[in-house]
């Protein structure tokens, strides 16, 4: 009897704790970085001894091991490094884009600047001595220095989101390693099988995407599941520290990453995730910016050069048109009335507006532009690519883990009704043991 009452409460307590944790899986089905829980169940035995049995083992009901994530952690592994790898080339897209449209600043750029001027040029080798052709070759010299002054105020703002995001990055990321910190004591004090213990182990995961997504980190289980951490070898989480990452931008917009851990100073170099990206997408913008100051240095000087070479109305030698400080941004116009442009030459009335037109195709300022747009084009067209097949990438990942740790309803059902009926029968078997021990009683 006393086998029957125990097979009979264990089962209600095994199966009701089984209950319980498909009610979980249920209540999370939506929840992000939510794992599947299993209860593991096993046979309770008991044993005993007599002179005709010895070391008899019997059936004793049902044990309660615990509650066990289902994970596959190669998987889980697998999709850290594919979304670090889509977090890295989506952050070096968006950099890009913003130079990239900062470059055709809506059809009014640099290009068509320099070519509306050049084409002044020509309509003012017509008409020489036309105030209007004169004032309209002064306009179009005052539009290519607002283009580029456009250009490159869309080069700092590119360069400045990309700094922001980095920080805000970096930000979350001492959040996580923070939060990670108190995560690790948790799962050192939690029980092992508990419910806790696999909430604890959830958290630990999510936060390790996140730092994943990041920057590309070295992971470290002890018997725990609590974690130690290092990216490219400098520490970032190890005993009860957690380190401080901090960010430098450099004066051309490059950025730097640094961390300090138990008063030890270490650089880090992503290779991959958000922060990596971010990395090369400052070194990529501070290239081309410096490109478009040495190409604006380059127009001013040799459209300075050629309308000096003129002369003007009067029969002055021409004056510079532009003026440049330390590069595009600051490029202006120089303020000439309509007399003082140099149209003439030595021999000509509209020699020197005929020389402008030298100033064209190979090695020119149109020919240099274009180059520089159609590379940055092709820079951003080949990163689009690299990003669209890393989000695939990603996603299947992502697919492949959540396949195995996902809730699937149909399934939570399935042993919903298994355990609900084991239970039942647990039920009744002490609701047998009860009416046969009252029998017993009341025959006595």
């Amino acid at each position: 009897m006393s086998d029957l009452l125990s097979l009979a409460t264990t089962g209600i307590r095994g199966y009701s704790r089984a209950l319980q944790t498909i009610g979980d899986n249920i209540a999370n089905a939506q929840t992000p970085g939510y794992a599947r829980r299993s209860t593991l169940l096993a046979e309770q035995v008991s044993g005993g001894h007599s002179v005709l049995y010895p070391n008899q083992v019997a059936p004793g009901g049902v044990l309660v091991t615990g509650v066990t994530r289902v994970v596959d952690p190669w998987l889980i592994e697998d999709a850290r490094v594919a979304s670090g790898d889509a977090a890295q080339t989506g952050a070096r897209l968006a950099g890009l884009e913003a130079v990239e449209a900062a470059i055709h600043d809506g059809g009014a750029g640099v290009g068509r600047a320099m070519t509306a001027l050049f084409n002044r040029a020509d309509e003012l080798a017509t008409e020489p001595a036309s105030n209007v052709r004169r004032g309209a070759f002064l306009q179009a010299t005052s539009d290519v220095a607002d283009a580029f002054r456009r250009t490159a105020d869309g080069f700092t703002r590119a360069a400045d989101g990309v700094a922001t995001r980095a920080a805000s990055g970096v930000a979350q990321l001492n959040t996580d390693l923070g939060a990670l910190s108190r995560v690790n004591n948790g799962l050192r004090r939690a029980r092992e099988g508990s419910t806790n213990q696999a909430s604890l182990l959830d958290d630990r995961d999510r936060l390790l995407d996140s730092i994943s997504a990041a920057l590309p980190v070295g992971v470290a289980y002890d018997a725990r599941g609590a974690v130690t951490l290092d990216s490219d070898g400098a520490p970032l989480l190890a005993g009860g520290d957690a380190a401080t990452v901090s960010l430098a931008v450099a004066a051309d917009g490059r950025l730097s990453l640094g961390s300090i851990i138990a008063g030890s100073i270490s650089a880090i170099n992503p290779a991959s995730g958000a922060l990596a990206g971010h990395f090369e997408a400052a070194g990529a913008i501070a290239t081309q910016r410096s490109a478009l100051d040495g190409m604006a240095s380059n127009f001013v000087t040799t459209v300075n050069a050629q309308h000096v070479a003129g002369r003007d109305a009067t029969g002055a030698q021409g004056r510079p048109l532009l003026v440049i400080g330390t590069g595009a941004a600051d490029m202006t116009a120089l303020a000439l009335t309509a007399t003082e442009v140099a149209a003439a030459d030595a021999s000509a009335s509209n020699g020197n507006a005929l020389a402008f037109g030298n100033l064209r195709g190979a090695g020119g300022g149109e020919m240099s532009w274009a180059d520089f747009a159609a590379r940055h084009s092709q820079m951003v067209a080949g990163t689009r690519a690299q990003d669209s097949a890393a989000t695939s990438r990603r996603d299947g990942a992502a697919n492949a883990r959540d396949a195995v740790a996902s809730i699937d309803l149909d399934r939570e059902a399935a042993d919903l009704v298994r355990f609900q009926q084991a239970y039942q029968a647990s039920a009744r078997v002490l609701q047998t043991a009860r009416e046969t021990l009252q029998t017993i009683m009341d025959a006595l």
